[in-house]
């Protein structure tokens, strides 16, 4: 992407100043929500959804108004969709029984982000978040999720149930199958991917419009963690979360680095080997960098970097982590505190200034995909040989 044409469609990131109504009839006017919103081959950007209040624990304490106030800075920022995360035990507490109050809640939600042109993608097993378990009581961590029965029965009751209550919505993008399964419960590669496909029929069944994914963390990209890199890569719009803390890519590079700033384009690239060919549509589900020492300026900086480079390696949709820094009352990963686009209190950062030139020069725009032959996927399914092999797609020696 020239950066002539970003800094020129920059320009058009002044209709978000003039506020969050006209944004949203501007938004509306994109066509973005709905099935026409659905495209693949047309950028998209979102966030990552953190409550300002009450962070999700907000399920069960709400404040419709704190969520609307949140929702007009969103909209304010360009985003088009928010990933929004249900935590399965207040939802779900029981295996034969879905609260209700909790599916009224969602149906609020979802309820007012349409109000704001802003379409859905709701997770459903949330069993990790933010580094904290939430697991519902009729459950233990064992491969059991994946394979026994009764937690089959259970896992789809609680589908069928929020397919009647999302169903109606036509800003529903789809579901995400939880916020990466792989790093609440594990099992083989073979159990793993036959319930991937089965819960995938189920998502079908109960919302055929919706577009389905499964959002799991790097690793089962880079070593062996319960899904195969190419069941994965096979589905109709494989996730990518790419964080270069996370990663480790900073034992290769600075936070500036090649390493660091085309981590989104490398595992672009990774998942198209894995795939077969060129012109997969990739999602880039969550990134950040997650680096505590990265100032805010710094963060920007990265945020415009990676994405023109992810652009440029034909990544479609983007859904940045996440919309509001963690309120420091709760106790947190000390990296939590400080990842959103706002400040817990409002404050637009420069990530979020720079966000918003982003999604307002290029969502709807066509996604260019890359040309040539496509890579032999690494020989060694390791972190250091999955890393060898990104270092060699990027060409970047460790100095």
């Amino acid at each position: 992407m020239d950066r002539r044409r970003f800094v020129a469609g920059a320009a058009a990131a002044g209709v978000v100043a003039a506020g969050p109504k006209v944004f949203s009839a501007v938004l509306g006017q994109a066509g973005m929500s709905g099935a026409a919103g659905l495209d693949l081959n047309r950028h998209r950007f979102g966030v990552n959804y953190t409550p300002s209040r009450n962070w999700w624990f907000c399920w069960n304490d709400w404040d419709a108004a704190a969520i609307e106030r949140d929702l007009d800075a969103i909209a304010g920022l360009g985003a088009d969709h928010l990933r929004i995360m249900l935590v399965w035990p207040y939802f779900q507490p029981n295996p034969k029984w879905v609260s209700p109050l909790h599916l009224e809640r969602l149906d609020q939600l979802v309820t007012l982000m349409g109000q704001r042109h802003m379409d859905a993608l709701v997770t459903v097993f949330t069993g990790q978040l933010s580094g904290w378990y939430f697991l519902p009581p009729f459950n233990r961590l064992s491969d059991g999720f994946y394979t026994e029965k009764s937690m089959w029965d259970a896992q789809e009751l609680f589908v069928r149930e929020l397919g009647r209550t999302l169903k109606p919505h036509a800003n529903v993008m789809g579901f995400d199958f939880g916020n990466e399964l792989n790093t609440c419960w594990k099992a083989p590669a073979r159990d793993g991917d036959a319930w991937m496909a089965k819960m995938f029929a189920l998502m079908k069944d109960v919302l055929p419009d919706g577009l389905h994914v499964n959002g799991v963390d790097h690793h089962p990209w880079f070593e062996d963690d319960t899904f195969s890199p190419g069941a994965l890569a096979a589905a109709r719009f494989p996730v990518m979360h790419c964080y270069p803390h996370w990663t480790e890519a900073q034992k290769y590079g600075g936070a500036m680095d090649p390493p660091s700033v085309k981590l989104m384009a490398g595992m672009a690239a990774l998942i198209r080997a894995y795939a077969g060919r060129q012109d997969k549509p990739v999602w880039a589900g969550e990134f950040n960098t997650c680096i505590l020492d990265l100032p805010e300026k710094g963060q920007a900086a990265w945020l415009e970097q990676s994405v023109m480079a992810a652009m440029e390696q034909g990544v479609s949709w983007f859904t940045y982590w996440d919309t509001h820094d963690v309120d420091r009352m709760y106790k947190f990963d000390p990296v939590e505190y400080t990842l959103g686009l706002m400040t817990n209190d409002g404050r637009v950062k420069d990530q979020g200034r720079v966000f918003k030139q982003l999604a307002e020069a290029y969502r709807g725009k066509a996604v260019v995909y890359p040309k040539g032959s496509v890579p032999e996927p690494p020989r060694v399914r390791t972190m250091d040989g999955t890393w060898k092999w990104l270092l060699d797609w990027m060409s970047w020696k460790v100095k």
